[in-house]
């Protein structure tokens, strides 16, 4: 990497800093404070005033973040993010917090940290105006040293601007929905984002390191000193250090660099997640001092035509799901605690890989990545310059990519779930000499940053104007071609460029199979990243499926209110996962082996209409009231060598699911009240899947992990809601109007269904259940106690849970 390039990344502007001569240790330690509680909040432009000390902020709101305000609102068909963002309000919101700056940082630099604000977010301290940032989704900072003065107080003022629109074709949300941080650091420091570890090499003895930092000195005078760098193993115990002179000339930055060699290394891997930490100790003459650390794994990446994807040196297939950054209920507002569900829910599903559609996601889910075992395509952005929307990003691309994309790179890039970098998404100029600029312009910035992983971006083709072909020289930029609904011309481009590693990057539901068996069959086919994994709030519409008279056209031909959402997914908003969610798991071979379901009857028995991104609805249920003496499609999906259907132990037919049977059949079982067992069959070995009609609905059910809950004001506790019978059987036909009622230190986030076409917010209490399921997430507050949650609905019997905050 240049080192004039990095100077110019650490996104903490370089001054000389006037203070004292002499800095004596006890004020060079770093702190650290998250900055989530104790917010005020106005909705609506405020006077200019509203940015000073003095504005009296009494009236506003108390929130604590993350925020997002959107989510809290009614979805109306008039607003002006339209389908795309979910027909939600957005608009301005002024953030009013007033910070006690301690006397002991009297002699360190202060500085203010977001993690992320959508959008346009203005920055004040004491009224004094610091900056604007208008990406949503990267994080950004301000030196505020020169505006405050440690022993008093300082109020910080955010004005978030949402207000042009639409901007996103997905939903943004609004507001500061990361965290906030407010640190204290030496002047003579460690930037936080240079000290970057990657695997150099790894045998059966030891793994090669190569590490790098940086030392920055604003003063006006040199600094020396002693650098000590250290690797920490998964257990804790020191298994690597290193120390080098350091001499950091006046106003400059000094580069170090160097390797370790690790013993008996524990690799990072998708079963056995290990984690390392590397830690960086400076050590000044004068005594000062400062230290940062990251954690990392230890592994290596490599993509070739040959092997196809890599992970420490054993090929394997990605299967890969897109995941927009909203977390259902509680909008954009990105908890650690909901990105990390999140994650679960995809690796529970069977995925092993996630593309983070279509930007940078929160450092929560990266961490939980690293922490559970998911493979991630970190994405920039959306489009480049030529804009989709009338008030998109491209309004700002010219001016502010290179250092939004680097940002990106530097925050994440010692992730080891991080495995690729995608630069766009079927962006308009991907066809002509300007696209390929940009390509090879961003491209470039990246392996100036990290030249350790592959790059890519997703690429759909050129309508009917110009051949597929004409692409090859954007994709000759990349590492890997990414596709988007395009792998049926991976036969003829590999005939034409042989050395292409290919990657489905978008795909639809129903090509489940065809994605499968392109990445087993070949070699430079190296997986797929289905469109969805997870439903997910705007592009309202996508996916649904219309009764067989009214033609299920493309979310972007009209408007779909009250869809607010997009149902194309693997699992739905709840969490639930879907019958195409099993298919994949099966068809994939990832230990599943067999499942049933049956397609949810139109009235008139014929199809239902899906678009290119659905399926047909379909439930694992034998209660269909009303039906009686009707075929019903059941939906079996099989690993076996074939199965057998069975009601009330009377042979209703069987049939062979072998790959040639592409891993499925079909019955048209007539209904009738009973038992249906589906027995799957390899030689000697059975396996049953068993779908039993359920009685009347009798129950409120309440389910919640059990795990410690911390009393942090940030804990979530998610509560699935079911609707029972007696005997503790889903009646997935149920969708009663359902009242929560909380006790004890938390409060009701979100209470969401998989319906997205409910105009109720995700703030409703009572609220709709759907499917027979319902979902309440409940926020911990900073006091321990007992929390109780209880669900009521008419005719029903009362439901509760407990769990205990600490």
């Amino acid at each position: 990497m240049h080192r004039s390039l990095f100077r110019s990344l650490l996104m903490l502007p370089l001054v000389l800093a006037t203070v004292s001569p002499h800095v004596s240790a006890e004020y060079t330690a770093r702190e650290r404070v998250r900055l989530d509680a104790g917010w005020r909040f106005h909705l609506g432009d405020a006077h200019v005033d509203a940015a000073t000390a003095a504005f009296d902020d009494a009236a506003w709101r108390s929130v604590e973040l993350p925020h997002d305000w959107s989510i809290e609102l009614q979805p109306h068909p008039e607003e002006t993010s339209e389908g795309g963002g979910g027909f939600f309000p957005t608009g301005t919101g002024w953030y009013r917090r007033t910070i006690d700056i301690p006397a002991s940082w009297n002699e360190r630099a202060v500085v203010l940290e977001f993690e992320g604000v959508y959008r346009n977010a203005e920055v004040f301290v004491d009224g004094v105006r610091l900056g604007v940032h208008p990406y949503g989704y990267t994080p950004f900072s301000y030196d505020i040293t020169p505006h405050v003065t440690p022993g008093r107080r300082a109020t910080i003022a955010v004005r978030v601007d949402n207000s042009a629109q639409p901007n996103s074709r997905w939903y943004s949300g609004s507001g500061i929905y990361r965290h906030v941080w407010l640190e204290a650091r030496p002047h003579v420091h460690l930037p936080r984002t240079s000290l970057y570890v990657r695997t150099s090499g790894i045998t059966s003895e030891s793994a090669e390191l190569r590490w790098e930092a940086a030392a920055r000195n604003p003063l006006p005078r040199a600094a020396r000193g002693t650098l000590n760098v250290s690797v920490l193993g998964p257990d804790g115990v020191e298994v690597a250090t290193v120390s080098q002179a350091i001499d950091i000339a006046a106003g400059t930055d000094r580069f170090a660099t160097g390797t370790f060699s690790i013993p008996q290394p524990r690799l990072w891997d998708l079963d056995a997640p290990n984690m390392y930490r590397a830690r960086a100790r400076l050590e000044l003459d004068d005594g000062g001092r400062d230290e940062i650390a990251t954690t990392f794994g230890i592994r290596t990446v490599r993509v070739s035509a040959d092997r196809g994807f890599e992970l420490n040196g054993r090929s394997i297939e990605l299967i890969g799901g897109n995941v927009h950054h909203d977390n259902g209920p509680l909008g954009a507002a990105s908890f650690d605690r909901a990105e990390e569900r999140k994650v679960r829910l995809l690796k529970d599903a069977g995925f092993n890989a996630v593309r983070t559609a279509h930007n940078p996601p929160s450092t929560a889910f990266l961490d939980a990545c690293d922490r559970l075992g998911m493979l991630v395509m970190d994405e920039a952005f959306d489009g480049w310059a030529r804009r989709k929307l009338a008030h998109d990003y491209a309004d700002h691309f010219h001016a502010h990519a290179l250092d939004d994309l680097s940002a990106m790179v530097l925050r994440d890039r010692n992730h080891p779930s991080v495995v690729i970098w995608s630069v766009g998404n079927e962006m308009f100029e991907r066809g002509n000499a300007e696209g390929r600029r940009i390509a090879a312009m961003l491209a470039a910035r990246i392996r100036d940053l990290d030249a350790n992983r592959p790059v890519t971006a997703g690429v759909n083709g050129l309508g009917s104007v110009e051949k597929w072909s004409e692409l090859d020289p954007l994709f000759a930029v990349f590492d890997i071609a990414g596709y988007n609904y395009e792998m049926s011309n991976h036969p003829a481009d590999h005939l034409r460029v042989p050395g292409r590693v290919v990657l489905g990057t978008e795909s639809f539901l129903s090509d489940t199979f065809d994605y499968w068996a392109a990445s087993v069959d070949h070699s430079y086919v190296i997986g797929d990243f289905v469109w969805t994994a997870l439903d997910y709030l705007g592009e309202s519409g996508i996916g649904r499926w219309t009764p067989p008279d009214v033609p299920a056209t493309p979310h972007w031909e009209g408007k779909f209110f009250p869809w607010h959402g997009a149902l194309c997914s693997d699992i739905d908003l709840t969490g639930r996962r879907r019958a195409v969610s099993h298919y994949r798991n099966i068809v994939w071979d990832r230990g599943e082996k067999l499942h049933a379901s049956v397609r949810v009857p139109t009235e008139d028995g014929r199809p239902w209409n899906v678009d290119k991104w659905g399926m047909p609805p379909s439930l694992p249920s034998w209660t269909w009231p009303g039906h009686e003496g009707r075929p019903l499609v059941l939906d079996v999906y099989s690993r076996h060598e074939y199965v057998r259907v069975y009601l009330d132990d009377r042979l209703v037919g069987e049939a062979a699911t072998t790959r040639a049977e592409q891993f499925k059949a079909r019955f048209d079982v007539p209904y009738a009240p009973g038992k249906l067992r589906v027995v799957g069959t390899t030689g000697e070995r059975e396996e049953t899947a068993v779908l039993e009609t359920a009685g009347p609905t009798s129950t409120l059910r309440l389910t919640a992990e059990s795990r410690p809950y911390a009393a942090d004001g940030q804990d979530l506790v998610y509560v699935e809601v079911e609707i029972t019978d007696a005997n503790g059987r889903i009646r997935y036909d149920a969708a009663p109007l359902v009242r929560y009622a909380v006790s004890g230190p938390a409060v009701i986030a979100g209470i969401a269904s998989g319906d997205l076409t409910t105009t109720e917010t995700y703030q409703a209490n009572p609220r709709k259940a759907d499917d027979g399921r319902a979902l309440v997430v409940l926020r911990t507050k900073r006091e321990p106690g007992v929390v109780t949650l209880r669900a009521h609905a008419e005719g029903l019997a009362s439901g509760s849970i407990s769990v205990t905050t600490k």
